[in-house]
């Protein structure tokens, strides 16, 4: 199997990874190296905007949230830049309209975390034809519930009264809620 990718990636194997975890962009790489990608990390908007700018790879795999942005800048300089590039979205708080925002500017995929390497790849060499497989360990519903929650929380700047009202909860079971360790 890692000969067929290997034959599917094209003369340019270049790839732009940009996450501000650590540990994970550099697991990713290397396990991306080894599939035949050239791998190129970046850990911030900036520094993915100039890789972007000045060496625009042929795949990327791109965080939403970033700590100095919004990932999707970096989606958008890669289209400046490199109209071909197959760019995949990674994060960890997964929204339809986040979603739509990234296919509208040019991803090609939108992929929550947890993903592995297998998942990245297959993500960046789809040729489009038919549904993708369900993923193996999908989040159940409480924790999707629970990612929301958290999601519109850090929106409204950690406020619990703007939330539960943006919610249409009533305070105390947000208080609650928030209390509590997230659902597996």
């Amino acid at each position: 199997m890692a000969e067929d990718l290997v034959a599917n990636l094209g003369a340019d194997r270049t790839l732009l990874l940009v996450d501000d975890d650590e540990p994970f962009v550099k697991r990713l790489a290397k396990a991306m190296e080894k599939r035949g990608f050239q791998p190129e990390t970046a850990e911030s908007v900036a520094e993915g905007r100039a890789i972007a700018l000045a060496r625009p790879p042929a795949y990327a795999v791109v965080d939403l949230r970033l700590e100095d942005g919004n990932g999707l800048d970096v989606v958008e300089a890669l289209r400046e830049k490199r109209p071909d590039c197959r760019i995949v979205v990674l994060t960890g708080y997964g929204a339809i309209a986040t979603a739509v925002a990234a296919v509208k500017i040019g991803a090609i995929d939108y992929l929550s975390k947890p993903a592995d390497a297998d998942d990245v790849t297959h993500a960046l060499l789809a040729n489009g034809e038919g549904l993708p497989l369900p993923p193996e360990n999908p989040m159940s519903a409480d924790r999707v519930r629970w990612e929301h929650i958290q999601r519109v929380y850090e929106m409204c700047d950690r406020n619990v009264s703007e939330t539960a009202r943006r919610l249409n909860m009533h305070r105390r079971t947000l208080q609650r809620i928030l209390a509590k360790r997230s659902p597996r």
